[in-house]
């Protein structure tokens, strides 16, 4: 998985505020008009950002409030468990997303050890900020020892520190119900849950919530060209989403289209199936519910769920 970067959904902008005094009738002169300023101070950058944060907590209330008045879609718990089997069938060659807790190899992807259910990869963040969060809540755990050195190689593929230990000290952890759930905490935190919002909020179905979500994992939750959110803007500049009044068609089209060009130019001769005979079979099929039954492939292998 690609890093999870810095994105300021939430930033605040810089407001030049200024003082707007009316003068009716021309009944007040320059002098009047300069007294009455100095008597208003004017905004600090202390309340511009205070107003900006104002405003970005009510816009997410009223998104709040208009997700809650939607179907529950991707985060129903049977689609939410069909999700995983998709994602799993990607990521570990299998639906049985619950036995992958305790599996970590290096891919030779670039990235490190990728480990546990969604792929967390000691090279790109999510695998460094998952242990830290862990060893918060359960300090002295099998993995604690190893974060100075997750830090050190966090951003490259580097085994230095965490050789030859880490990889029996993961299997070892995931053991623990505690870990595995915190597998799935941090699974939803950084992927599932943004994917399905943001997927909500363009006006995207089940289907187009899903395509959202595995590529947030795949591409990771990036502003960049290769990241998910520079894959959205690339999509919204060809075709516009559902909540635009566009096509959710042709919008999740220019998405994949924008996805599988985005994989090829990292990797060229990568295979792309996990995109071209899964969720394009899908929006093909006209599928925008991500109804059962479904019957897909990635990497030559067929999978079924009835």
């Amino acid at each position: 998985m690609k890093r999870a970067g810095v994105l300021l959904l939430g930033a605040f902008p810089v407001i030049a505020a200024g003082v707007y005094l009316a003068v009716p009738d021309g009944s007040k002169g320059p002098a009047d008009t300069a007294a009455a300023a100095s008597a208003s101070p004017p905004a600090t950058a202390g309340s511009a950002r205070d107003d900006a944060k104002d405003r970005a907590e009510e816009e997410r209330a009223a998104d709040d409030a208009l997700i809650a008045d939607l179907p529950p879609g991707l985060a129903a718990p049977a689609k939410k468990e069909l999700a995983q089997q998709l994602v799993s069938s990607a990521e570990n060659s299998t639906t049985r997303w619950r036995t992958a807790y305790g599996t970590i190899e290096d891919l030779g992807d670039g990235d490190g050890y990728t480990a546990g259910v969604i792929g967390f990869c000691t090279g790109t963040h999510d695998l460094l900020t998952l242990v830290e969060r862990y060893t918060e809540a359960h300090p002295g755990n099998g993995l604690a020892a190893y974060l100075p050195a997750l830090r050190e190689v966090d951003g490259s593929d580097s085994h230095e520190g965490l050789d030859p230990g880490f990889t029996a000290a993961w299997k070892a952890e995931a053991q623990v119900p505690a870990f595995r759930a915190a597998q799935e905490e941090e699974r939803d935190r950084v992927y599932f849950d943004p994917a399905v919002r943001l997927a909500k909020l363009d006006g995207l179905g089940t289907l187009g919530q899903f395509v959202y979500y595995d590529a947030m994992v795949f591409h990771g939750p990036d502003t960049d060209a290769e990241g998910f959110y520079g894959l959205r803007e690339r999509a919204m500049a060809e075709a516009g989403t559902p909540g635009q009044g566009g096509s959710e068609e042709a919008y999740l089209d220019a998405f994949l289209d924008a996805r599988v060009r985005a994989m090829r130019a990292k990797r060229p001769g990568i295979d792309t199936s996990r995109v071209d005979t899964a969720q394009r079979r899908f929006l093909a099929a006209g599928n925008m519910e991500l109804a059962t039954p479904l019957v897909w492939e990635v990497y030559g292998d067929t999978y079924r769920i009835p």
